[in-house]
């Protein structure tokens, strides 16, 4: 395997999602990790990931010395960089210059890592000015002279730019090559094997008692049902709670997924009064959030007494879940938005949660779940927040409000699967959905004055969840979606189209 050191860079696990792709075993750490714990599984190397710090100021994160005594060949990316330079005695300063967005590298000296010239994605404000000793410049852009450097016979190596983002179209194969050539990592990462290693974990936390499954009918929770329903059988019991923020006839859709899936029992909860009630007034999303979140957990909590109290509950937390909250391991990262099924939970609670997915990305928790067997149908399920419309309703959560909500956004989905941009395997696009904003304009129907609400429709492209782009949509689809939106939606008059990418803006508004 491979040891992934983390500094807190939003893009951390992004190396390890290159690195799989390589079907390259990794494991991401804090970088103060305890060395017993990141030596645990005797890493073939060591990746550093960026970070936002400067290696130069008092309390900044450096590289523990016992990644140096291994031996072991170690890559370091921008900060990672930076911090293998200062702890070998180069020197890192601020550059003159910041760096953010794509540039070009030239790399003529021979290495394992990097031929010729290559796009690459820069994101640094601090430079190295001087090489630590045994290490040459292998490449250079106008801005970093020294853009990567290496230790050959060390098997050392750093780069500036950002290998694991889609914007360096080369990087995939720059750690392909960094893990396998350099360091001889095992390619037996594979669907499979998570499948096999998520088993044996989930029966090793839970031995023989019974587990609570949050149910939320997405690929998420359905993927964790499965592989945890794979793991004990019938000791796992499915929950479905209707929250009443759910898209339009998902219930009926959820439920008939869920009894012609799982062999387990299926429990479902009609809870929408209690939310709704819980929400009623609240305009802050992250309070939204933590309501929902809450809310959640004590309706289980309901359900754990009726059964018997069961100690675990499955949630299908994914990876971007979790760096975006800035969970407790990625305590370094930036948090952006608390997702009710990590930051919002209350800090009492009755469970041990189980959470077979938490350090995999949409795409892996996909072909996990075609390993699986599951249909395709529910495998390419649009992706739904787990506070559900709460935070696609913008402002105050009303009954009127969702039903104008889910009217727009089932037309917005029909119209892009009737084009076959979405709902497929092969589909160009990642996601779409339609929110509901608390801003009201003057419109004209039938020659009368009208003051009604706005809908923003979001479609993107993306591979990894964690960096998207607007879709491009042909016009006169955008065209007929917003026609029939206006017409058969009423107390919607004007409709907008999203243009953001992300960054800066995330996938969804709230």
């Amino acid at each position: 395997m491979i040891a992934i050191l983390d500094f807190g860079s939003q893009t951390s696990q992004l190396i390890a999602r290159r690195l799989r792709e390589s079907k390259v075993y990794c494991e991401l750490f804090p970088w103060n990790a305890p060395k017993e714990k990141v030596l645990a599984n005797s890493p073939e190397g060591f990746v550093l990931s960026g970070g936002p710090a400067s290696v130069y100021e008092a309390g900044a994160p450096q590289l523990p010395q016992y990644v140096l005594n291994s031996g072991k060949p170690i890559l370091g990316i921008c900060y990672g960089m930076q911090a293998l330079t200062n702890a070998l005695g180069g020197e890192v300063a601020a550059s003159a210059r910041r760096e953010y967005g794509a540039a070009n590298i030239h790399s003529s000296v021979p290495n394992p890592i990097l031929t010729g010239d290559q796009q690459v994605w820069m994101s640094h404000a601090d430079r190295i000015e001087q090489l630590p000793k045994g290490f040459t410049v292998i490449a250079s852009s106008d801005n970093a002279p020294m853009a990567a450097m290496a230790d050959i016979a060390r098997k050392r190596f750093g780069i500036q730019f950002h290998p694991e983002v889609q914007h360096t179209p080369g990087g995939s194969e720059l750690l392909r090559r960094f893990a396998v050539e350099v360091c001889g990592a095992k390619q037996d990462w594979t669907p499979q094997n998570i499948v096999e290693q998520s088993v044996s974990r989930v029966r090793e936390q839970v031995g023989s008692e019974q587990v609570l499954a949050a149910i939320s009918g997405g690929v998420d929770s359905s993927v964790a049902a499965a592989l945890v329903n794979r793991a004990i059988g019938d000791q796992l019991v499915a929950v479905f709670v209707d929250t009443g923020l759910l898209r339009k006839d998902e219930r009926e859709q959820v439920m008939q997924a869920l009894r012609a899936t799982l062999d387990s029992e299926l429990v479902v909860v009609d809870a929408a009064e209690e939310f709704l009630s819980a929400l009623k007034g609240i305009t802050d999303p992250e309070e939204k959030r933590s309501i929902v979140g809450e809310r959640f957990i004590r309706v289980f909590e309901a359900q754990a007494k009726a059964l018997g109290h069961p100690r675990f509950l499955l949630q299908g937390t994914i990876y971007p879940d979790v760096i975006e909250s800035r969970a407790a391991e990625h305590e370094h990262a930036q948090r952006i938005k608390t997702h009710h099924n990590v930051g919002g939970l209350p800090e009492q609670m009755d469970f041990e949660l189980v959470e077979p997915l938490r350090y995999l990305f949409k795409d892996e928790v996909r072909r996990v779940g075609l390993s699986l067997g599951l249909p395709a149908s529910l495998v390419w399920r649009q992706p739904f927040p787990g506070p559900g419309l709460a935070v696609r309703c913008l402002g105050e959560v009303t009954e009127e409000r969702l039903a104008r909500l889910r009217a727009a956004d089932a037309i917005f989905t029909h119209e892009l699967e009737a084009a076959n941009l979405l709902g497929r395997e092969d589909a160009a696009l990642a996601q779409a959905f339609a929110v509901l904003l608390p801003v009201r304009s003057v419109g004209v129907m039938g020659d009368r004055r009208i003051y009604q609400e706005t809908v923003a429709l979001r479609a993107v492209t993306s591979q990894d969840y964690m960096t998207a782009d607007w879709a491009r949509l042909p016009g006169d689809l955008v065209t007929k979606i917003s026609s029939r939106i206006v017409n058969e939606v009423e107390g919607i008059n004007r409709i907008v189209y999203d243009v953001s990418s992300k960054p800066p803006a995330t996938i969804e508004w709230e």
